[in-house]
């Protein structure tokens, strides 16, 4: 047996240029939301664009200023959205019954009924994903559903040509609803009349630098979707410690900057004018729009993500390298896996997800227990919401989501860091083989 080794799950990479600019904002005396986070926004824009961490968006504003709003989570990212899109009782949104909880939860807190779809089976014929069944999603299309939220689940995007396809058959169903004369409302108004559709808005907390064959082209996740939220979280492959953002594509008649304009008031309690605004002389007065929310995005926060932004693209290839080495081994082994790179698709391996076949929940229990006592911290992606207890006491079971269930009782996510060395990523596959033969 080898030595035990203590592998934990998924820390963060934080080196000492995220701690020197940190710092930096620290001594600054600016440290909620200004420059930094900004100039993040602007970068990320680009990002998403290009695929390119190193665009001169200072001389660039223009084209990359507006097209993205950073926050403080993803969570708060998704419910703006909604808000946005002017989503609320007596709508309804289609989510896949395997995801976070956060993807329901913005919903319900717009006061919208959230609709469960079960998975495919198995997962994507192309990649495993667990991705929502394209035939029942179209069924439970109705007059009163107003979004879909797909889950580009551990760093892998869904197939969005083939979601547009079903939202296109079913436009006959599709009501915009109408303006109340507020800004909110008749912004909202105006975006659904614009769609003329049901609304995508994707669920890519794990897909920051993901891409996929979209129409004849590469296009990066944040470019797929009508709105796409991402997370920061400390977990994620990109981090700003908590954090997250809101990106969009552009609707006929609405302007980014009227966009970009009503995300800062939701996101900062309706008032007109930031911190930063107010702070320039003789600028203190300021107005209250509505009565919203708090869930900005600070420059501490922004700072670090600056620091991460530059370091992106060697992180991702270091995934994409330990990624090679699972697939190595799981395909030895007989493990089902997802597949990060395909022809189509080109994932951010955020998650490295495998199924033990021939086993059940409890067995995948016993495994995961085995390999913490050598030192390995596994985790499962997702105990569907079905089987939780608020989503139960909301009507749903989950004997209503079969295949969402199947692909969750021999699931477990490997540890998968950019941090992680060669040896413990082989640790880690030693330790998984010698669970599974203990087990049976």
């Amino acid at each position: 047996m080898d030595k035990k080794r203590v592998i934990p799950f998924s820390p963060p990479d934080v080196g000492e240029a995220e701690i020197q600019e940190i710092a930096q904002a620290l001594q600054s005396g600016w440290i909620t939301t200004g420059p930094r986070t900004k100039l993040l926004e602007k970068r990320l824009a680009a990002y998403l664009c290009t695929g390119r961490t190193d665009v001169d968006v200072v001389s660039r504003a223009e084209a990359y200023q507006n097209k993205v709003v950073c926050l403080s989570s993803c969570t708060a990212a998704e419910e703006l959205i909604l808000r946005i899109l002017g989503i609320g009782p007596g709508d309804e949104v289609i989510v896949p019954a395997y995801t976070y909880t956060a993807t329901a939860a913005a919903v319900i807190h717009c006061g919208a009924r959230v609709v469960f779809v079960d998975i495919q089976k198995d997962g994507d014929a192309q990649t495993h994903l667990p991705e929502m069944d394209f035939d029942r999603l179209e069924k439970a299309i109705t007059p009163q559903t107003k979004a879909v939220i797909p889950v580009d689940l551990g760093g892998l995007v869904c197939d969005y040509e083939r979601l547009y396809a079903i939202l296109d058959r079913k436009k006959p169903l599709f009501t915009p609803k109408q303006g109340d004369g507020s800004p909110l409302c008749e912004l909202s108004a105006r975006m659904q009349k614009a769609l003329g559709r049901v609304a995508v808005v994707a669920d890519s907390a794990h897909s920051l630098g993901a891409s996929r064959m979209h129409n004849g082209a590469w296009t990066y996740c944040g470019r797929l979707a009508d709105f796409t939220c991402f997370s920061f979280h400390a977990v994620k492959s990109f981090t700003t410690g908590e954090g997250g953002a809101a990106a969009w594509n552009p609707l006929p008649g609405i302007q980014d900057e009227e966009l970009y304009r009503m995300f800062q008031l939701l996101s900062l309690h309706g008032q007109s004018k930031d911190a930063f605004a107010k702070s320039q002389a003789g600028s203190w007065e300021y107005d209250i729009i509505g009565p919203w929310y708090k869930c900005n995005m600070t420059d501490v926060m922004g700072a670090m993500g600056l620091r991460q932004l530059d370091r992106f693209p060697q992180m991702l290839e270091r995934r994409q390298q330990l990624i090679r080495r699972y697939d190595a081994f799981c395909d030895q082994q007989g493990i089902a896996h997802l597949l990060h790179t395909t022809p189509t698709v080109h994932g951010s391996g955020h998650l490295y997800l495998v199924r033990i076949p021939n086993i059940c929940e409890e067995q995948r229990n016993q495994i995961i227990e085995k390999m913490a006592q050598r030192g390995v911290a596994v985790n499962v992606h997702f105990k569907p919401l079905p089987m939780m207890t608020a989503y139960r006491a909301l009507g749903w079971d989950i004997s209503a989501f079969p295949n969402a269930y199947a692909y969750y009782q021999n699931l477990i996510s490997l540890p998968l860091y950019s941090k992680l060395s060669d040896a413990d990523a082989d640790y880690v596959c030693s330790s998984l083989q010698a669970a599974m033969e203990e087990i049976r």
